[in-house]
């Protein structure tokens, strides 16, 4: 494809009309550092479609003037890196193009709730121009994917519920903050930093990072003593939090991922630096009914998210299996716990990168997928003692996190603070289907369709009226109804929902 600079608005219309494919957005203000390149080289390893940059130094997100002057401007460099590194167009505006001043430009407000503290306190003004501005080039290029960093986690936040709010097609894909050789978040006001402002704001990152690694050892934090620390080397601090890392209100002791964010200022220079703090790793929960495609879906994920993928659900199978064969009378409580305390169930993966369940060190992969298992494991799944062993050995597991889960009570009392819940369903109809085409149930196969549709409604019965921990969507999942949908579409759905919730930073191993 010929590489090409627009620079008017009326031409992208001409553009996007000849090249017949999806677009990476990915907006920037110019004088390009590794940060943007990262940017740039995201979009393309992506996917294959076509990657158009933006440079544009936008008036309005400037509340002093003075900056806005002084803003570096370094446009034949920008697009030369630009092209170097995977962009096929470059846009390049006018103010005038883009805010024509005898045209109705919507100006935008940017959500109170996110923009109400931290660099909203100083900066009046500043994230409407970025919602104003961003809006009018998403409306100008309407582009299938936005290409943003996560260096200023409350802009991308912000711009994420512009999106949301004016419903617009477009899917938000974020990069980690990325750091110079020191340590501090590349920016492009660096330029301006002397070597003794450098050295302040690096002993700012610096104690930032410290403190994200004390916490992940002791799981609390004092801003008051990194304040104090601060203080002494003569910062001047704008602010420093601790955060809800999506809600931006004060983080509470239950957050398992919470945002440490603070902004300094170094002579004329004002910079902002962030860490996101972890008691354990993301957790996934899916819960469904039977047949609703849990199973595939979740293995599917954990293999393109790098997770461990824990299957409750063939723990039961396992457990019923271990009772059936040796004939044990669960009914009797203390026979039951005897058998439990000499009860082992593992996880292993086989030959073929799928995963085989052990009970007793012997393999149950296959047996637990009968009729006879799936008649019966809803009873034994609801008597009080198996529940009990089976979820303290399933948050055993996901102690250190880093897993997707699924079952039938994952999000509601496995996992209740996990990061993501998915409730997954689908109608009796369509689960019957796929029941009879699933080759791994040989007796689903051979039963009457209509047999197995009240087979399925009589187990949904089961799991959601037993006493204790019964199939209900907990409050804050989300519920995805399967029907028509492939399960490549449902896997890629949950993970889209699942980066948009998760910061990238936390995801990397």
């Amino acid at each position: 494809m010929k590489k090409v600079i627009i620079r008017k608005t009326e031409e992208i219309e001409n553009w996007r009309r000849n090249i017949n494919s999806k677009i990476n957005f990915i907006p920037t203000m110019g004088n390009l550092h590794n940060g943007h390149i990262k940017l740039i080289s995201a979009a393309k390893n992506d996917n294959s479609n076509v990657n158009l940059v933006s440079i544009f130094v936008n008036p309005l997100q400037f509340d002093n003037k003075l900056d806005l002057v002084n803003y570096p401007r370094t446009i034949d460099n920008d697009i030369k890196i630009s092209f170097t590194n995977g962009a096929d167009a470059i846009f390049i505006p006018s103010a005038e193009d883009i805010y024509p001043p005898n045209n109705n430009i919507e100006f935008l407000k940017a959500s109170i709730a996110l923009s109400s503290n931290l660099c909203g306190l100083s900066r009046s003004g500043h994230f409407d121009g970025v919602c104003t501005v961003i809006y009018r080039l998403l409306d100008l290029i309407k582009p299938k994917n936005l290409y943003l960093g996560e260096k200023d986690w409350q802009q991308l936040l912000i711009l994420k519920n512009l999106i949301l709010t004016k419903k617009l097609n477009v899917s938000v894909k974020s990069i980690p903050t990325q750091r110079d050789f020191d340590g501090i978040p590349l920016s492009s006001r660096n330029v301006h930093l002397s070597k003794n402002e450098r050295k302040l704001i690096r002993f700012f990152s610096n104690e930032l990072l410290e403190a994200k690694k004390k916490f992940q050892q002791e799981k609390k934090i004092s801003v008051k003593t990194i304040i104090k620390k601060l203080t002494a080397e003569k910062i001047s601090i704008e602010y420093l939090e601790h955060l809800h890392p999506n809600t931006l209100q004060k983080a509470r002791t239950e957050d398992n991922i919470s945002l440490l964010a603070g902004a300094i200022r170094c002579g004329e220079t004002r910079l902002i630096d962030h860490v996101f703090l972890m008691k354990r790793r993301p957790i996934i929960a899916i819960d469904g009914p039977a047949g609703s495609g849990k199973s595939t879906v979740t293995k599917l994920i954990a293999k393109k998210l790098k997770l461990l993928y824990l299957d409750t659900g063939a723990m039961y199978r396992a457990l019923s299996w271990l009772l059936i064969k040796e004939k044990i009378d669960y009914k009797t409580e203390k026979k039951l716990q005897n058998i439990l305390k000499n009860v082992s169930i593992v996880f292993k993966s086989n030959e073929n990168s799928h995963q085989d369940v052990f009970i007793n060190n012997y393999c149950v992969t296959e047996e637990i997928r009968s009729q006879e298992i799936s008649s019966i494991v809803s009873k034994i799944s609801s008597i009080k003692e198996v529940r009990k062993f089976l979820v303290e050995e399933q948050r055993k597991i996901g102690k250190s996190g880093d897993l997707v889960a699924e079952g039938r009570d994952i999000g509601t009392t496995v996992f209740p603070n996990a990061e993501l819940k998915i409730f997954l369903t689908a109608s009796i109809d369509e689960r019957a289907k796929r029941r009879k085409s699933d080759k791994q149930s040989k007796d689903s196969q051979e039963i009457d369709f209509n047999t197995l549709k009240e087979l399925i409604k009589k187990r949904d019965y089961e799991d959601s009226n037993r006493e204790i921990s019964p199939l209900i969507k907990a409050n804050d999942a989300i519920e995805i109804i399967t029907d028509g949908y492939s399960i490549n579409e449902v896997v890629d759905k949950i993970i889209d929902l699942y980066n948009d919730k998760i910061p990238k930073e936390t995801q990397i191993k």
